[in-house]
């Protein structure tokens, strides 16, 4: 562990086990795996979390309907998490399970540690609650079968709309509502906890409401962690989960480790768990003695636009518009799918998505901009340089040329989207510069330059700035489209630089290595032709050709 660096720890919500892994457990993943990359290439240390929630009440009956123990069922579904992970290019440090032995320990810790300090103690639940959301609701927080839904007499929850259980049981609780004020003034001074401001507002109208101490053990089923003070309860799901994200640095196991990487800079998460994240759980870290996270950014739900009708609709199953991420992979390629999804889809936001649109931005941004870019330039430089680089005369980067001037401060701009999860602006800036240099090329026309042997100097200006803006663009795309940027910088003999820890360094005008052999290649981004069935998704009918 280099603790020179500073450390960046980064997470995803770790994802449950009720059913395979599906787009928005690839989205979440995705969105940190583009921030780590970015941060080990801007110097940080750092640590990727991501996992699976293994416990709880809605696993158990899961597992049930399948004939499955618990255990056995969580252990045929993680495999599909992992794999997924691996096929979008997912660069995690740890993969957590909270069924493994180092979390239960860290869950008992933890708690006892909370109620050594005064803020759980015994008493009885009655009340609502939803197995699927697994949460619990007042009185006057459900909603009920005259307002539209359900069957007459029935008590729906206010998230997903499904029948509640009425639980009435003893019950370990946690005093939450102590915590009111303090969590207010940590919105208040923090403005940047929650991210972003409309879920902070949302965050603050909630408890400016006043908190409810929370139950957080159950004894109407065993499958959990049993509270290390009460054997005849297991540890509310919802309180368990949270707790991975000390587990995997070390709490209560690793001193050093744990001092180097807590508190979190980053919990990534879905806006329907914010409450989970952005109360309880700092409310949690603040009764054990243990600084909040920095960040919980909560990004939006993806919909899917309908071909036919045009309407926006949830993604479900009833309506049969689930789309799987190898599907969508399949279609796009791994770092077309990864583009995709992190610059069409705005962070924080609801985003709707189309096999339509993705063909549009697939062609528009990756095949006729970016790789046409590679393809044309790296073609030229080979074909008027002998299959090299051009050798430039000494201060050519000094020269100002509409390539340098989109370049200049253009990683800053990058870096202070990128920082804040703003990966659409982060790669608009960059394909600035790729749009003029595709515009050079057609206001240069260097195959006339190269026509006149007179104009030797200037046909490798030309072809050298435009290499330039190539193996620059390389590397701001490369946490977006970590292999192919990797592909263009080793065509450009340039692939000892793809990780490097001084992305601004990395960057600086000039950089490219003169008189390098070229690599032409294959098309990047191959144009999608089968534009019908590109829309329907149809993987086995959508081909990829060359224009």
């Amino acid at each position: 562990m280099d603790t020179v660096q500073p450390s960046y720890y980064i997470t995803t919500p770790i994802y449950y086990v009720n059913a395979a892994p599906h787009l928005g457990t690839s989205y979440t993943s995705v969105l940190a795996d583009v921030q780590a990359r970015l941060r080990r290439a801007t110097g940080h240390n750092v640590m990727f979390l991501t996992g699976t929630d293994e416990h709880g009440e809605k696993v158990a009956e899961a597992a049930a309907e399948h004939g499955m123990t618990p255990q056995e069922w969580c252990d045929s579904l993680v495999p599909a998490f992992k794999e997924l992970l691996q096929l979008l290019d997912v660069t995690n440090d740890d993969f957590i399970r909270t069924t493994e032995p180092r979390h239960a320990e860290a869950v008992r810790r933890l708690m006892s540690t909370i109620k050594d300090n005064g803020y759980i103690y015994k008493g009885s639940y009655d009340g609502w609650y939803c197995v699927p959301e697994e949460t619990y609701f007042t009185d006057t927080q459900v909603r009920h079968a005259d307002e539209g839904r359900g069957t007459e007499g029935e008590h729906l929850c206010p998230d997903c709309g499904r029948p509640l259980q009425r639980v009435q049981e003893e019950s370990w609780f946690f005093k939450l509502s102590a915590f009111r004020d303090r969590l207010l003034e940590l919105y208040r001074d923090n403005p940047h906890f929650v991210e972003p401001e409309i879920r902070r507002n949302e965050v603050v109208s909630f408890v400016e409401g006043g908190l409810k101490d929370l139950s957080i053990s159950r004894t109407s089923f065993d499958w959990g962690i049993e509270l290390p003070f009460d054997d005849g309860h297991v540890t509310y799901v919802w309180f368990d989960a949270l707790i991975n994200y000390l587990t995997a640095v070390g709490y209560g196991a690793d001193e050093g480790e744990f001092a180097y990487r807590w508190p979190a800079q980053a919990h990534l998460v879905g806006k329907d768990i914010i409450r989970f994240h952005c109360v309880i759980w700092p409310a949690m870290l603040m009764a054990a003695g243990l600084p909040v996270p920095e960040e919980v950014f909560a990004h939006g739900f993806l919909t899917v636009k309908n071909e036919e009708t045009g309407a926006t609709e949830k993604m479900s199953k009833s309506r049969g518009n689930v789309v799987s991420p190898a599907t969508v992979v399949d279609l796009l390629g791994v770092d077309g799918y990864r583009y995709y999804f992190m610059t069409d889809v705005k962070p924080g936001t609801d985003g709707g998505i189309s096999w339509g649109r993705m063909e549009q931005v697939y062609n528009t941004d990756l095949a006729n901009s970016w790789g046409n870019l590679v393809s044309r330039t790296l073609n030229m430089s080979a074909k008027y340089f002998d299959g090299r680089t051009p050798a430039m005369s000494e201060g050519w980067d000094t020269v100002e040329s509409p390539l340098s001037q989109v370049a200049s401060g253009l990683v800053d701009r990058y870096l202070e989207a990128m920082y804040r999860f703003a990966y659409d602006e982060g790669a608009a800036a960059v394909m600035e510069l790729v749009h003029a240099a595709n515009h050079y090329i057609e206001d240069m026309e260097p195959w006339s330059l190269a026509k006149d042997p007179a104009r030797a100097d200037e046909l490798a200006f030309v072809i050298g700035s435009l290499v330039e803006a190539i193996r620059v663009s390389a590397h701001l795309l490369a946490p977006l489209m970590p292999t192919t940027s990797a592909e263009v910088l080793r065509r450009l003999s340039a692939g000892d630089e793809v990780g490097t820890c001084d992305l601004k360094a990395a960057c600086a005008w000039g950089g490219f290595a003169q008189g390098a052999p070229v690599t032409k290649g294959d098309a990047l981004f191959p144009r999608l032709v089968a534009e019908g069935a590109a829309q329907k998704g149809d993987k086995a009918k959508a081909a990829k050709g060359g224009k």
